[in-house]
């Protein structure tokens, strides 16, 4: 098996494991499939380090052992480690976080809404049964990238994929667009800025970014990123046929809230990707 993967870096780490952008892109939602009863321990786990900290911050006294505990069974929690709050991840006891709050804020009031402010995500998704794992890491992801305009163009792709298919389909486009030309111009790589051809700034992008089939020789790997290239033509082509880009005709097709949806989640999968996939190569 180790042999198969032998020559496909961009997609295997040192474990042997497949690259997690990549799990991604194909379905496997890595660590993230909930039991309801995992989401309720973590939601308990999360609120008691929350309430203790704000009891430390305040002025009540509070055992750091049971924090460290607390701070431990939450950080083990990998499939929700971009939700959990900066300041369990940087301060591993009391005595390490007590400097930071006393300085930052200097009222009891200030340092309890500091700290509900931070939990606030992370307790939002997993009180929400109907957050979906996926779209929360792309948003996470997206925000960081490029929290002006690829960020916005994600968000009201969410917006609209219910009132408004026809737009959100556009915006699907648009968003693997936008991404395209944010990597190929951080890499300095020339395009064609008049003719926007989706299919054409794609195969650029996977080219600098090693994804192109044609420089891979294992066959899984061809057949995946095929599928990627088969996906952008696809959006590409639903957007000109359901999208609101262009005029319609008397018996156009009018696009239903399941074709949107269709649309925005494999554009915020592939986008997902390809952001990963240049930040990996930029590291």
């Amino acid at each position: 098996m180790l042999a198969l993967l032998n020559g496909s870096d961009n997609f295997v780490n040192k474990d042997h494991k497949l690259d997690q952008s990549l799990c991604s892109y194909i379905g496997v939602e890595v660590n993230s499939l909930y039991s309801m009863k995992d989401r309720l321990d973590s939601f308990n786990i999360a609120t008691n380090v929350q309430n203790l900290l704000i009891d430390y911050a305040t002025g009540t006294k509070v055992e750091d052992d049971e924090y460290q505990k607390m701070r431990a069974r939450l950080i083990e929690d990998h499939s929700i480690s971009h939700l959990i709050p900066d300041l369990v991840k940087n301060y591993r006891s009391l005595k390490h976080f007590w400097p930071f709050i006393k300085d930052q804020f200097s009222t009891y009031a200030d340092r309890r809404n500091f700290i509900y402010d931070k939990f606030k995500p992370l307790l939002d998704y997993l009180e929400n049964s109907n957050s979906v794992p996926s779209e929360l890491s792309i948003d996470s992801i997206l925000k960081k990238f490029d929290s002006q305009s690829i960020h916005s163009v994600w968000q009201r792709a969410l917006e609209r994929k219910s009132t408004d298919p026809e737009g959100a389909i556009t915006l699907a486009r648009t968003l693997l667009e936008s991404v395209c030309k944010h990597i190929l111009d951080d890499l300095k790589v020339d395009y064609n800025k008049k003719n926007i051809d989706l299919s054409a700034l794609y195969k650029k992008t996977a080219t600098e970014l090693n994804l192109s089939t044609s420089q891979h020789t294992e066959e899984i790997f061809k057949q995946i990123l095929g599928s990627c290239s088969g996906v952008i033509n696809g959006l590409g082509d639903l957007r000109n046929k359901l999208g609101d880009a262009h005029g319609k005709g008397k018996n156009a097709v009018i696009p239903a809230p399941r074709h949107a949806e269709l649309s925005v989640n494999l554009a915020g999968s592939m986008a997902l990707f390809l952001v990963q996939t240049f930040q990996a190569k930029s590291d």
